[in-house]
C-alpha cells in the first residue's frame, strides 16, 4: 500500500461520540487484553514489578471524563477483510492506554513538567510483595529482549499489528491519534523485528510471559524492609513528639510580648518566669549586710509592681525572639535565668520602660518602648565578684548620645568630671528619688575625643571615678604602679588620666571591669626637642581573661610621630606637644603592666624638626638595658634608648632586666 493510501486511510472520518458507560463496559470485558497491551508497550527498564502495577494503573485511568468524540477515540477506519469489527468503546480505551504507556516511557526532562503517567502509580499498590508474570520459554525471552531494544512507538506498532491483528493503515492512524510524531518510522522500526526461529513472533505475544493478570509473587528485600521500617517508626515518633510539644498550651506572643514560643515546661523554669517569685531586697537591708554589692540593691522604680511588664521582661530573657536586639559582653552567657532573679529596677526612663535584673552572675537589662512592646532590647553583662565600687552604678539608659546611671543606695553624691580637663572641678549631678542621674554625654558613643565625661561617685570612704565603655557596668579608673593602684582623686592622677583618657576607646565593649594608668617613664628627646612621657594602661575584664595592655606615648614641648611598638614604623599617628597620648603598642592577654608582671617595654619612631628619624624606646624602671637589632642596631644602658634611623627602617626591640632575664617589647 502506498503512502497516499495510508494517509487517506488515516484521515478517514470516524464514528460519533463514545459514552462513559460504553467505554467502561469495554474496559471490564477486555481488561486482561488491555493490561497486556500496556505491559508490552511500557519500557522494560521499569522492571517487571513496576511494569505490572503501572499497566493496571494505566488501564484503570483510561475511562473518559465526559462524552468524547470519535476523532479523539481512535475508532478504526478502513479494515482488512480478515479483521474482526472493533467496538468503539474498546477502541477508545485502547487508544488511551497506548497514549499513557507511550508517555510513561518518555524520560524526565529538567525544564519540563512531568506527566502523571511518568510517576509510579498510586493505585494499585502491593506492600511486601513483588509481582511478575509467569516465566516463559527461550522464545518468549528472546522476543522480550528484541522488544526492549525498540522505541516506545515501535513497540506499540508491533503490538497493534501482532496482538491486535491491525492492518498498516489502521496502525498508522491509531499511533497518530496516540500522539506519535512519526508513525511511519515507528512502523518501519517494528518491521525489523523477527520472531525466534525466523517467525513473526505474533503468537508469542499471547503467552503467559506477557500476561500481567496471571502473576507470581515473591517477597521484597526483607533486610532492607526491616531497616526502612525502623527508620519510618523513628520518624513517626519524632513527628508525634514534635507535634505534641508544639501543641502544648503557652503564652507565645500574647502577654509575653516579644518572647519566642516556649520550648520547655518544668516547675523550675516556670517559677523563674513568674513575676511573683522575683527576689526583692528591702530599702534599708544593705545597711546591715556584710556584703556591699548588687545582691543588696533594693528594688526601685515606679513600675516594680507592674506584673505584666515584669512577665514580659522575664519571658524575653528566657526566650528572646528574632525581633529582639540582644547584646552580651564578651564571656557573658546570654541564657535564661537559673532561678528566680533579683529585681533591681523597673521604671520609665527616656520614653522607654526599663527593667534591671541580677542573678548572681549577670546584670540583665530589658527595655521596650513606652508605647508598645515592639523593638525590645536585651543586654547582658557579667558582674560576678563585684565589690562596693564595682557595684556603685549601672547604665540604665543611653539616648541621644547621653547616658543615665542608676547609682547604688550607698552612693552619697554623683558628679560628672571631664577627664581631659583635670583642673576643672566636678559638677554635681541631680538624681531622682530612685537614684537615676540626669543625662550626661556618653564617651562610649562619641565621635572623636574632644571631651571624656566620667562619673564620679562618693561613698563613705571617698570619691571614685567610673566611665562608660559601652556596657551596663561602668569601668573603674585607677592610677599608679600595678601593685599599688589608687583611685583618681589627686591632681597628679587626674593629670595622668588627662593624657591617656582618649586611649580608652581601644577597650570599648570588651567587658572591662577596671583600667589602671601607670606613667612608667619620662624620656628626654634628641636635639633638645623637649621630653616624652610613656604610660601603660591596663584594662582588666570581668571574666578574668582577655585583659588588654596599652603603651601610650606623649611628646611635650615639640611635635612628633609614633609608629608600631617593637617594630618601629615611620607612618605613625601625630602626637602634638601637650596633646593626648598616642597609642604606641597594644597587647591582649599579656601580663605586662599588671600585678603578675609589673614591667613594660615599648618603642616608637619619632621625627625631629630637623627631619631626622629616631627610634625611641622606654622600659619600666627595672629594665637594666635596651637593645635594637634588625634594620636598626643600637644599645643603651638603663631603661631609655634613642638611636638615629633611616625613614622606613624596621628593628626588633628587646630589654634586659637587672637579673639578666630578657624581655620583649609590648605588641
Amino acid at each position: 500500500m502506498s503512502t497516499q493510501e495510508l494517509a487517506s486511510s488515516a484521515s478517514s472520518p470516524s464514528p460519533g461520540p463514545v459514552d462513559v458507560e460504553q467505554a467502561e463496559a469495554a474496559l471490564v470485558e477486555h481488561y486482561p487484553r488491555l493490561v497486556r497491551i500496556a505491559y508490552l508497550v511500557l519500557p522494560p527498564s521499569l522492571g517487571r514489578n513496576r511494569r505490572v502495577l503501572t499497566a493496571h494503573a494505566l488501564v484503570q485511568r483510561s475511562l473518559p471524563r465526559r462524552r468524547t468524540s470519535g476523532a479523539a477515540a481512535a475508532v478504526p477506519g478502513a479494515r482488512r477483510a480478515d479483521e474482526d469489527a472493533v467496538d468503539p468503546g474498546y477502541a477508545y480505551v485502547r487508544g488511551e492506554v497506548l497514549r499513557q504507556a507511550l508517555v510513561a516511557g518518555l524520560p524526565l526532562r529538567r525544564r519540563a513538567l512531568p506527566r502523571r503517567a511518568q510517576f509510579p502509580p498510586l493505585l494499585p499498590q502491593v506492600w511486601g510483595l513483588r509481582l511478575f508474570p509467569r516465566a516463559g520459554g527461550a522464545d518468549e525471552l528472546a522476543l522480550d529482549q528484541r522488544l526492549s531494544a525498540l522505541s516506545g512507538p515501535a513497540r506499540a506498532a508491533y503490538v497493534l499489528r501482532g496482538l491486535e491483528r491491525q492492518g498498516d493503515p489502521e496502525v498508522l492512524r491509531v499511533l497518530a491519534a496516540a500522539g506519535v510524531e512519526d508513525p511511519e518510522a515507528a512502523l518501519a522500526e517494528a518491521d525489523g523485528v523477527e520472531g525466534p526461529g525466523g517467525s513473526s513472533g505474533a503468537a508469542l505475544l499471547e503467552s503467559a510471559e506477557f500476561d500481567p493478570c496471571s502473576l507470581q509473587a515473591r517477597p521484597t528485600d526483607l533486610m532492607r524492609r526491616r531497616q526502612h521500617g525502623k527508620a519510618a517508626l523513628a520518624a513517626a515518633t519524632a513527628v508525634v513528639v514534635c507535634g505534641a510539644l508544639l501543641g502544648l498550651p503557652g503564652d507565645g506572643w500574647g502577654r509575653n510580648g516579644a518572647a519566642a514560643p516556649s520550648y520547655a515546661r518544668n516547675p523550675a523554669a516556670e517559677a523563674a518566669l513568674d513575676p511573683a517569685g522575683l527576689k526583692r531586697v528591702g530599702a534599708a537591708d544593705w545597711r546591715a549586710s556584710a556584703r556591699t554589692d548588687f545582691s543588696v540593691w533594693p528594688a526601685r522604680g515606679g513600675l516594680t509592681g507592674d506584673s505584666a511588664l515584669l512577665r514580659r521582661a522575664l519571658a524575653v530573657w528566657a526566650r528572646p525572639g528574632p525581633a529582639v536586639q540582644t547584646s552580651a559582653t564578651p564571656g557573658t552567657p546570654p541564657g535564661p535565668p537559673m532561678g528566680s532573679p533579683q529585681l533591681l529596677f523597673a521604671s520609665e526612663v527616656d520614653a522607654a520602660r526599663v527593667v534591671l535584673f541580677f542573678d548572681g552572675l549577670r546584670v540583665v537589662r530589658y527595655a521596650e518602648p513606652a508605647g508598645g512592646t515592639g523593638g525590645a532590647v536585651l543586654d547582658f553583662a557579667r558582674t560576678d565578684g563585684a565589690d562596693a565600687v564595682g557595684s556603685a552604678a549601672l547604665v540604665v539608659s543611653r539616648a541621644g548620645g547621653n547616658v543615665r546611671y542608676l547609682t547604688a543606695p550607698w552612693v552619697r553624691e554623683a558628679a560628672v568630671r571631664d577627664l581631659l580637663l583635670p583642673e576643672k572641678a566636678a559638677r554635681v549631678l541631680t538624681r531622682d528619688g530612685y537614684g537615676v542621674t540626669e543625662p550626661i554625654p556618653s564617651p562610649a558613643t562619641a565621635r572623636g575625643c574632644t571631651r571624656w565625661s566620667a562619673l564620679q561617685v562618693r561613698d563613705e570612704t571617698g570619691p571614685r571615678v567610673l566611665t562608660d565603655l559601652g556596657e551596663l557596668a561602668p569601668a573603674r579608673l585607677t592610677s599608679g604602679p600595678p601593685g599599688r593602684p589608687a583611685d583618681v582623686t589627686g591632681a597628679a592622677a587626674r593629670a595622668e588620666w588627662a593624657r591617656v583618657a582618649c586611649g580608652l576607646s581601644a577597650v570599648r565593649s570588651h567587658g572591662v571591669r577596671s583600667v589602671n594608668s601607670w606613667a612608667y617613664a619620662t624620656q628626654p628627646l634628641p636635639e633638645g626637642a623637649g621630653r616624652a612621657e610613656w604610660s601603660c594602661a591596663r584594662a582588666e575584664t570581668w571574666r578574668g581573661t582577655g585583659s588588654r595592655a596599652l603603651a601610650l606615648f606623649r611628646v611635650t614641648g615639640a611635635a612628633g610621630a609614633t609608629g608600631g611598638a617593637g617594630r618601629p614604623d615611620p607612618a605613625g599617628a601625630a602626637a602634638p606637644a601637650g596633646g593626648p597620648a598616642a597609642l604606641a603598642a597594644r597587647s591582649e592577654g599579656s601580663p605586662a603592666c599588671g600585678p603578675r608582671e609589673p614591667r613594660v617595654l615599648a618603642g616608637v619612631v619619632w621625627q625631629a624638626k630637623s627631619g631626622q628619624w629616631y627610634v625611641l624606646a622606654a622600659g619600666s624602671p627595672d629594665v637594666a638595658s635596651v637593645a635594637l637589632s634588625g634594620g636598626v642596631k643600637g644599645k643603651a644602658e638603663g631603661h631609655l634608648l634613642a638611636v638615629k634611623a633611616a625613614a622606613g627602617s624596621r628593628a626588633d626591640l628587646t630589654g634586659t632586666l637587672a637579673d639578666g632575664r630578657l624581655m620583649g617589647a609590648l605588641r
